[in-house]
This record gives C-alpha cells, sequence and structure tokens, in this order.
C-alpha cells in the first residue's frame, strides 16, 4: 500500500523532489516523469477530454486514469477496472451507480475542509462503506498532518498531497516533509522500533534478496538519497555498500498490508547484497536471471573460437539458431517437448539481447508496457509467415560455401566439412566501389564498446583496488587481497620455480635481439642547429617517466608481448615502468611473464586484465601507481578503455595506437614456394575468427595459386585452432593482381599490420612501401620471426592506422623537448623580424618581450 499520493500541481518541480517521491508514492500527473514512477492520469474536464486520448495515454504508459463520474461510463467495458479510478466530489457519491461502481478500482474523493485540520474521516469512513474493497484515496484543501494520515489509513484510505505541500526538508505549518507522511502510518510491533524489511532485486523481478531492518532515520536518509540505509541491531545507520562497494540505488520503498513491514526494491552493485559475496542471501540466482548473468560473463571473457564467441560475433549464426529454434518449438508435441524446445528458444533470444546490451529488466518493461495495453492489434501474421505447406526447418550450414566471391562484401556460409578455401578477386575486374571494399576491415562500433566499459572505468576511478578486486573476481575468476605484485619476480617468486629452462634459454636470446634492436634506436645526442647567427635552436629526448604495460594473458601465455613492451621502456630509461597482465584463476602470473618482468626492471605488476586494468593504469589506485601513457594489445574492451581514458583531460594519459584485429598481406609471384606462403596465411588466421588474411597475387599462375590454396587447406586442417582458421579464412581473400607494381598499390592502399613479400627480389621492392607496419622480406622471413624474437617490436598498427602511425619502437617511449637561446647579437638581428610578426597579429605583449630588451 501507499501512505499517500502525490498531485503534481505545478509545471515547475524540483526533480529531486520529484524523484523522492517517486520512489515511495504514485504521481498523479499528466506529465512525464521518471521511468520508474507509478503515474496516475488526472481528467479533471469531462467535456474537452476524448475517451480515446484517454485510451492511448494509458496504452502509453499510464498506470490508471482518474476521470470524472460521466467519462467513467463511456469507458466501462473497454478500460479494465484495475485502471480506473473515479473522481468524485463526497456530495455526489450517491450518483454512483452498482455497475459503475464495480467497473473501477476506487475512487478519489475531494472533499471541504474540517476545522482546518484536514479532511472529515468520519466522512470519508462512511463512503469506503459504499466502496467496499477499493482504493479510497482523499484531496482537501487543507495540509494534511501525519495524524491525519495515520487515521485515513486505519480505515483503509489515503491522503492525496500536491507537491506544493511537500517538502524533503522538516515539516511546518505550510509544508509536509514526504519522510513524515509517508512514515505516518507505519507501527512497529517491535520493542526497538524498528520495522523488518525485505530487500527485493527490481531487475530481476523482485527477487528476495535478504533481510533486515529500518529505522525511521534509515527510511528517512533512503528517501532523500536514493541509496540503499538501513538499521544494524548492532551497530546503528547501515549505509549499504559504503566500505564494500556493494552499494544498492533504491527503485521503490513500499509498506505492507499491515503497515509494520517494508520491502525495498533496488538496483544491487558490486560483488551482491549477502557478506558472502552472492547476490542474494537466499542463494545464487536461477531462471532467466542466472541465464543473463552467465551470458554477459561469457560475452567478456569466452575464447576465442568457441561457440559462444561466435554466437556473440557471427550475427548471421545467432540469427539462424534462434529461426532454427523457433521453428522446433512451433513443431514442438509433447508438454515436455515445448518447455525444451522454448528454452532453448529463450537461451539464444537472451544471447541475442546480451549481444545488443539489452537486459532481462528492459524485456520486462517491454511486456509490462504491452501489458497495459487497452488497444489490441488485428489477429494476423506478416505475410512471409504464413505458411501454406509445413515450412522447411531451418539448418546451419548445409548450403556449400562459394569457392569464390566477384564482390568483397558477399556473406559467406561454411561447409563444416568442406575445403577451408579463400576468396578470390581480381582487382582489374571490379570496380572503384568494390575496390574500396577490399580495403575496408569490419567495423569497429568503437561508441558502443566506450559506453559499455565506461561504468568500468568509473568504478576503478572512483572505488580504487576495492573495485579491482572486485572486477577481476567476476572476469578472470581470481580472489586476490591485492592487485598489485612487486619485486622480486624471478627467480624468488614461487610461480617462478615453474620456469621451463629451455624457454628460459629462448626468452633470454630474443632479449638480447630485441634489446639490441632497440638500444640502436635511442635518440641521444641532443639535435643542435644555429638557424642564424646567435640563434641556436635545440631538440633533445627525455623519458616517458611512468609508462603502463598491457599484456594480454589469463588463460594464454604471452611473455613475447611482455618483452616487446619492456624492452623499449628499458631503453629509453623510463623511471617506473608498470606491467598489466589478467592473472589465472589462482590468481598467480605465468613464470615466463614474471621472467620478462625481472629482465626489463619492471617495478610492478598490475593484475588486473581489461578496461579495469586500463583504467587504473590511467588514474592510479590506493596500490597501483598512475601513468602517463600506456601501450599495448588487447581486445575490443582494452582498446576501447585506451581511447576513453585518453580522451579523459582528468586523466592526463596518452596510448601508443589504436588496436584491431591482427592483419597479414602476402605479395608472392612464380618465384613463391606454396607451401611458405600457405603458413605465412595461417600464421595470422590463427589469431581469432576476425584476423585479417589477404593474398596478393602478381602475376600468379593458375597452376602455382591452386597449390597455395591445397596448402592452405592441408595446414589447416593439421592446426589445433582448425574451427578458427576455418572462419577466418572464409573471410580472407585472394586478389589477383597483374605484376608487382600493382600488388603494392593495391598494400599501399590497405596498410597492412604485417606485409611479406615473396617476391623475385624481394630487398628491391622495400623502397616502394608505404604504408605498413612491418615489412618481413622473402621466403625465408617469416613474420613469426617478428613477432618473437628477429629484434623488431611486434606491437603494430592495424585496421589501415599504419598510413598514419608507426609501430611501438623506443622513441614511443620518449618525448622531445625543444629548446632556443639567443645571444644579444642574435637578438638585434632576430628582434624585429619577431616585433612585425607580432605586432601584425596584434599580441602586443609579445612584441613588447622583444622591444625592452632592445630599447626600441
Amino acid at each position: 500500500m501507499f501512505p499517500f499520493l502525490a498531485l503534481l500541481d505545478s509545471e515547475h518541480v524540483d526533480e529531486e523532489l520529484l524523484l523522492a517521491v517517486s520512489r515511495v508514492a504514485p504521481v498523479i500527473t499528466s506529465r512525464s516523469t521518471p521511468e520508474s514512477t507509478i503515474r496516475y492520469l488526472l481528467v479533471e474536464d469531462s467535456t474537452s477530454t476524448d475517451v480515446n486520448k484517454i485510451i492511448t495515454l494509458l496504452d502509453n504508459g499510464a498506470d490508471k486514469a482518474i476521470v470524472p463520474l460521466s467519462l467513467a461510463k463511456s469507458l466501462l467495458g473497454t478500460v479494465p477496472a484495475h485502471r480506473l479510478l473515479l473522481l468524485l466530489d463526497v456530495a455526489n457519491v450517491s450518483a454512483v451507480s452498482d455497475s459503475v461502481r464495480n467497473a473501477v478500482s476506487g475512487v478519489l474523493l475531494k472533499t471541504s475542509a474540517s476545522s482546518g485540520f484536514g479532511p472529515d474521516v468520519d466522512l470519508v469512513h462512511s463512503v469506503s462503506r459504499f466502496f467496499v474493497g477499493a482504493e479510497v484515496h482523499v484531496l482537501a484543501p487543507d495540509l494534511p498532518t501525519p495524524s491525519i494520515i495515520r487515521k485515513l489509513a486505519a480505515i483503509g484510505a489515503s491522503v492525496v498531497i500536491p507537491f506544493s505541500q511537500l517538502t524533503l526538508g522538516s515539516t511546518s505549518q505550510k509544508m509536509i516533509s514526504i519522510i513524515d507522511a509517508f512514515l505516518a502510518p507505519i507501527v512497529s510491533d517491535r520493542s526497538d522500533g524498528l520495522f523488518p524489511t525485505v530487500i527485493s532485486s527490481d531487475p530481476h523481478g523482485k527477487r528476495s534478496l535478504g533481510l533486515v531492518y529500518s529505522s525511521c532515520e534509515s527510511v528517512a536518509e533512503s528517501i532523500r538519497t536514493g541509496k540503499g540505509v538501513y538499521h544494524s541491531r548492532k551497530h546503528g545507520l547501515w549505509r549499504k555498500g559504503e566500505t564494500s562497494g556493494a552499494t544498492q540505488d533504491v527503485v521503490r520503498i513500499r509498506v505492507d498490508c499491515d503497515t509494520d513491514a517494508l520491502e525495498f526494491s533496488v538496483v544491487q552493485h558490486g560483488a551482491g547484497f549477502c557478506h558472502l559475496n552472492r547476490a542474494s542471501c537466499f542463494g545464487d540466482l536461477d531462471g532467466l536471471a542466472a541465464l543473463e548473468h552467465t551470458l554477459a560473463s561469457r560475452l567478456v571473457d569466452a575464447p576465442e573460437g568457441s561457440y559462444t564467441r561466435r554466437l556473440f560475433k557471427d550475427e548471421e549464426l545467432l540469427r539462424a539458431k534462434i529461426m532454427e529454434e523457433a521453428d522446433e518449438l512451433c513443431r514442438a508435441k509433447t508438454k515436455e517437448e515445448v518447455a525444451f524446445e522454448a528454452a532453448d528458444l529463450i537461451y539464444f533470444t537472451v544471447a541475442r539481447c546480451v549481444a545488443a546490451g539489452v537486459s532481462v529488466k528492459d524485456i520486462e518493461r517491454s511486456l509490462d508496457k504491452k501489458a497495459m495495453k487497452i488497444s489490441r492489434r488485428p489477429g494476423t501474421a506478416k505475410q512471409q509467415w504464413m505458411f501454406k505447406t509445413e515450412p522447411q526447418k531451418v539448418e546451419l550450414f548445409k548450403a556449400e560455401a562459394p569457392r569464390a566471391s566477384s564482390t568483397p562484401s558477399g556473406k559467406v556460409l561454411l561447409d563444416r566439412n568442406g575445403p577451408i578455401q579463400m576468396r578470390t578477386v581480381d582487382i582489374s575486374a571490379v570496380t572503384p566501389e568494390d575496390r574500396a571494399k577490399l580495403l575496408k576491415r569490419p567495423v569497429l562500433r568503437s561508441d558502443e564498446m566506450i559506453a559499455k566499459v565506461k561504468p568500468i572505468v568509473d568504478s576503478v576511478r572512483a572505488r580504487g583496488d576495492s573495485a579491482l578486486c572486485e572486477l577481476t573476481a567476476k572476469f578472470d575468476k581470481a580472489q586476490l587481497d591485492t592487485p598489485l605484485l612487486l619485486p622480486p619476480f624471478y627467480p624468488l617468486a614461487p610461480e617462478a620455480q615453474h620456469l621451463d629452462p629451455a624457454v628460459r634459454d629462448a626468452i633470454d636470446a630474443a632479449y638480447s635481439n630485441v634489446y639490441k634492436f632497440h638500444a640502436a634506436q635511442i635518440d641521444g645526442a641532443p639535435l643542435v642547429v644555429e638557424t642564424m647567427p646567435g640563434v641556436t635552436c635545440t631538440r633533445f629526448a627525455r623519458p616517458i617517466a611512468r609508462v603502463g604495460l598491457y599484456v594480454p594473458g589469463g588463460t594464454a601465455v604471452l611473455p613475447s608481448t611482455a618483452l616487446m613492451l619492456g624492452v623499449p621502456a628499458q631503453v629509453a630509461g623510463c623511471e617506473k615502468i608498470v606491467m598489466a597482465t589478467p592473472p589465472r584463476a589462482d590468481g598467480s602470473i605465468s613464470p615466463e611473464v614474471l621472467y620478462v618482468a625481472h629482465k626489463v626492471g619492471a617495478h610492478a605488476i598490475l593484475r588486473a586484465g581489461g578496461a579495469q586494468a586500463v583504467a587504473a593504469l590511467a588514474y592510479g589506485t590506493e596500490t597501483v601507481p598512475k601513468v602517463d601513457k600506456i601501450f599495448g594489445p588487447g581486445n575490443q574492451w582494452v582498446t576501447a578503455a585506451k581511447m576513453l581514458v585518453q580522451n579523459d583531460t582528468d586523466a592526463m594519459v596518452s596510448i601508443d595506437m589504436p588496436a584491431g584485429p591482427s592483419e597479414v598481406l602476402v605479395i608472392a609471384d612464380d618465384t613463391c614456394n606454396p607451401a611458405f606462403v600457405a603458413a605465412d596465411l595461417l600464421s595470422q588466421a590463427e589469431h581469432g575468427i576476425d584476423s585479417q588474411v589477404v593474398l596478393v597475387a602478381s602475376s600468379l599462375p593458375e597452376t602455382v595459386l591452386a597449390k597455395v590454396e591445397e596448402e592452405v587447406d592441408k595446414q589447416a586442417h593439421a592446426l589445433g585452432r582448425v574451427d578458427i582458421v576455418r572462419e577466418s579464412v572464409a573471410k580472407s581473400l585472394i586478389v589477383k593482381t597483374q605484376g608487382p607494381e600493382v600488388a603494392m598499390e593495391f598494400s599501399n592502399d590497405y596498410a597492412p599490420e604485417h606485409l611479406i613479400l615473396h617476391l623475385r627480389d624481394a630487398p628491391a621492392w622495400v623502397d616502394h612501401v608505404k604504408n605498413a607496419g612491418s615489412v618481413f622480406v622473402g621466403s625465408y622471413s617469416p613474420e613469426s620471426c617478428g613477432d618473437y624474437a628477429s629484434g623488431t617490436n611486434h606491437t603494430l598498427p592495424t585496421n589501415g592506422y599504419a598510413r598514419q602511425f608507426s609501430g611501438v619502437n623506443t622513441q614511443s617511449f620518449q618525448k622531445h623537448i625543444t629548446s632556443q637561446e639567443v645571444t644579444m647579437d642574435g637578438l638585434q638581428t632576430l628582434g624585429p623580424i619577431v616585433v612585425t610578426l607580432a605586432d601584425c597579429e596584434g599580441l602586443q605583449a609579445h612584441a613588447n618581450a622583444v622591444r625592452i630588451r632592445l630599447g626600441m
């Protein structure tokens, strides 16, 4: 029940007051209100209001309509009784027939004053006997007192209070506090005066989270702030989540039918309501809530190539599964079959919703709106679903994949049992529009991803280590006491004892090569130029003081990325090197990464991944040092977080470059070894189903091209990640060109991350490269060498950014400062030039800084 209703009697209402009222009472209004508001539509003028308009407003979300008697008669049989309230003056109660009384859910009575102390309670009581079992609400011209509210509640009625008489402050002669109005009828049956309070989860169908106690003081603070505040019998006022971070947003506070207990409907944040870090004190989530939670987690951390990851990434696959399951549900006969097929359909439907950022609560809101519709749809279906004969059951992957596609935009269906093949395009036969499509990568929906990572970043920024540990437990399933690991990393760290000596030796050799190449890049000696006599300009380099190195990890082991980022930071002389990498489930870091951290002199390892790690590096926490620049590859969550913090002036942090799926472009002519070419293509195709793999065939004979395709199929089937390779190769391209010049032109337009030259006299063609992250020259230069140990860096621009960005190098970890020194004689010559230009721009003080020195 509600102790009172609030009448919105002004166009201008304080939003804070409106939100507070919406938590505890329905609002009578004709204007829009916050989404969670229980809204009653008040119609006072029966002559100018169209019945269809009332129905439309009810269709659009108004919970009830309060209408005069004449309008109520027109709505009988059209609007359900539970959606109608009768607007009556007390004097007109006798005019209400039994048919009208039975067709409404209650009445709003307008009464006259009674001695200046509110409505005549006895009169209201007599009216309520006529509307037995129905709602009775009373609007009087006088300010109601808590005493009047209690008396009305005792007879099953509630008062209507205009917003102009409500306040979040204290009750006075002209205003009544929302808190006093709400608490007026509530009476505790406990000796300590506390109210038993059930906490329910608003997003999870009002599932009970736990039982607590409330006091008048705690309820008052919850109404004012919208946060879950309760009363601990041991410690007094208890602001839920104040220390743990598991805060609550209050959606609604209700009073039970005996007015001695409360229900708080909340949105729970953090690990959950229970002190055991569970969603509920009564056990884990189940049903749709559990399914939504599971799929939301898998959206973040499902392994590349897994079925769930493919469902989220491949819209056509997910669509086919939904259609398949809908068809099977329609065919089901028995009760068990219907339940089974309905569950399958719901699973894929929720997967579709999670992928689109739609929650089960969003679905429930939509269902609630549909349930509230007064108007009904015509009972028809779209023509495409009106089968006269039994429809064909939807089959996935039963159509043979085309061997070649004449346009780059064609969708390819996969034959799971067929050969693993690329699409082929002859560049001379495509239109300029199709050529432009060949150069495009999959669309990266950066705005959508940034919106998804922002709550994670904001949480870490606001709550520091507490949020980091919660998010690591959620995403990496690792329980951490502290997110930061400090030296020594090797050999004293327990995990380091498990390092394979052969791997250690390989890391040592790779480190030596990478160090040599990056040490040669150091910008050491200053650049000094005398631009005119007496004017000396200098440029000198300084290391970026604090750098964060993101090393993808978790189930994978990527010491190579730690090397590629750590070595140039070490060579550049950065004062603080902080690595960030997702921990394993037991909270440990792989011994290979620990060893590299030891080799490069890292100052700390942040045991966290994803957007939360990026946020910690950008803003710092209680234990994690803030850095000045963040480096390293990662998934779309990491990339979006890097882009977000880079654009936040409060973070004062830069990033190395935008990142995307891994890429390789191979240019091959008739001198190529088909097995080598195929191996190079597959080395990138195995990264993920969104990897970009392109073979540019430079006047390659069909027989040689056929051998390359045979090798791709043969070698792919021998790989453990064949399912991933099958999908990435099916989206990959063979581009036929006439000669190496045309091939190189296409490559420069494509701007690949990795460019491999299987060409006659390959070194001579390096001069023709304009856009590429890294070039691999000749048939014995596989891309794998650059990935691990040749000495070049493997952190490279993708997605065509090689047109503007370089790969990570030593100078990425340096900044360049310029200086100038002007002698007195030099200023005699340079000064008049400066004065002339400053005067031209109207900057008098600039000119004066020279004039005062020269006595001009």
